[in-house]
């Protein structure tokens, strides 16, 4: 089953080009968009070793932490919706 979270556009992310994460059953996909084009990031599930959550008075970030020490930073997410990232990643 696939899932998909927008990032806030209240945030002070970009309120044009929301952040944006589709989670599968295997990887996560990360979207960043800019006014041309964007950054795409592609976490296997298998290599995640860890998910946090930092929240804010209303907003949340999530930090995804890899087996080979990338870390992650999705910004802007509402409670939630973090909250249901977390559970879907853990």
């Amino acid at each position: 089953m696939t899932y998909s979270f927008q990032a806030s556009r209240l945030t002070g992310g970009n309120r044009v080009f929301p952040d944006k994460i589709i989670i599968d059953d295997d990887k996560i996909t990360y979207y960043k968009p800019h006014l041309i084009g964007h950054d795409e990031t592609n976490i296997f599930k298998s290599n995640i070793g860890s998910v946090s959550m930092s929240s804010g008075l209303f907003f949340s970030d999530i930090i995804i932490e890899t087996n080979g020490g990338q870390i992650t930073k999705l910004e802007g997410f509402t409670k939630n919706d973090a909250k249901e990232i977390v559970r879907l990643l853990s």
